[in-house]
C-alpha cells in the first residue's frame, strides 16, 4: 500500500524502508546509498542497498547474542561478493521500479526527474483522492500485488522472499556497513523475547526453504550457486540447531567421562607418521 500511495505523492525513484522501532543514526546514510545507485559503472545494476541491523540497547556482555555480528560482518559481506546480500526488511534503500516488478536489462537507465515532472500539475485534492483509492483494501484483489509486485505476502519472513525475487530478476544488491551505524533499533532484552524472535525467524526461513521459493529451485539458472547457498544458510537455520546441540553437548559429556574424542593412533603408525613428516620436512 505504501508503495502505491507514495507513487501519487512524490513518486521518488528511491524508497527507504525502516522498521517502526528503528531510527536514523547517521546523516550521511542517504548520500551513501545514492552514491551506489549513481555509480557510473555498476549503479544501473543495483536494485537495493542494504544496511545492517544495529541496536542501541545491547548489554555489555550481550548474553543473548542479539548483536548479529556474524550476520553483519561475515554473512552479509560474503554474499556481497556473489550478487549481493539479501533484503532483511529494514534499513534498506530500494529502487521503486524493482519493487514494481521490473526486470534488469543492460540498457536500463533511471529517470531521476520523472516523478517531479508528473506531479507539478496536480492539486492536493486530486492527489488525496488518488491516494485513497490506492490505499483501499480491495485494490489488490485479482492483481499481482503481493506476488510479482511489491513485498511478497504469505510468509513470516517475507523480506527474504522479496529479496530473492529481486535477485532472480537479474538485479544486484550492495551491503553498506559504515563505521557509524546507519540505523539503530531495539533488540530483545529478555530470554523469552529472544526465543520468540528467533523462533519466528527460524520458522519463517525454514518454511521458505521448503516452499517453491527454495533458493536451489527458485534461483536455479537465475543466480549463482554460491548465492543460492548463501540464502540457504538462513533457510536451514532451524535444522542447523540439531548439529549445533550435538557439538555443544556430546564433546562435553565425553570429556567428563574421560572418553577420547579422537581415535587412538597405534605406536607403529606413529613411527610411520614421524618418518613421513621427517622426510617431508627435509625435502
Amino acid at each position: 500500500m505504501q508503495i502505491r500511495v507514495s507513487s501519487v505523492i512524490s513518486n521518488s525513484p528511491i524508497i527507504m524502508n525502516v522498521d517502526c522501532d528503528m531510527y536514523s543514526n547517521n546523516c550521511d546514510t542517504i548520500r551513501d546509498a545514492l552514491c551506489f545507485f549513481l555509480d557510473e559503472e555498476m549503479g544501473h545494476k543495483i536494485g537495493f542497498v542494504q544496511f545492517p541491523q544495529n541496536y542501541n540497547n545491547l548489554t555489555k556482555n550481550n548474553i543473548y547474542g542479539n548483536s548479529h555480528q556474524v550476520t553483519n560482518q561475515v554473512l552479509m559481506g560474503g554474499m556481497d561478493s556473489v550478487g549481493g546480500p539479501m533484503y532483511v526488511g529494514t534499513g534498506c534503500f530500494h529502487r521503486r521500479e524493482i519493487l514494481c516488478g521490473r526486470r534488469f536489462t543492460e540498457d536500463y537507465k533511471e529517470d531521476w526527474n520523472g516523478g517531479i515532472k508528473d506531479k507539478t500539475q496536480e492539486s492536493i485534492v486530486e492527489i488525496e483522492e488518488k491516494a485513497k483509492s490506492l490505499a483501499a483494501s480491495t485494490y489488490e484483489h485479482d492483481t499481482q500485488w503481493g506476488d510479482e509486485i511489491g513485498i511478497k505476502y504469505g510468509y513470516p519472513a517475507e523480506d527474504i522472499v522479496t529479496g530473492l525475487g529481486i535477485h532472480c530478476r537479474g538485479w544486484k544488491s550492495v551491503h553498506s556497513n559504515p563505521p557509524r551505524p546507519a540505523f539503530l533499533g531495539v533488540a530483545p532484552t529478555t530470554l523469552a523475547q529472544t526465543l520468540l524472535q528467533h523462533k519466528r525467524w527460524s520458522e519463517g526461513s525454514f518454511s521458505i526453504f521448503l516452499s517453491k521459493y527454495c533458493p536451489f529451485m527458485f534461483g536455479h539458472g537465475k543466480i549463482k550457486l554460491r548465492h543460492q547457498m548463501g540464502y540457504s544458510i538462513y533457510g536451514l537455520w532451524a535444522p542447523n540447531s540439531i548439529p549445533t546441540l550435538y557439538y555443544v553437548i556430546i564433546p562435553s559429556l565425553a570429556l567428563l567421562k574421560g572418553i577420547s574424542l579422537f581415535p587412538e593412533v597405534m605406536i607403529q603408525n606413529r613411527k610411520s607418521l614421524s618418518l613421513v613428516s621427517y622426510a617431508f620436512y627435509y625435502n
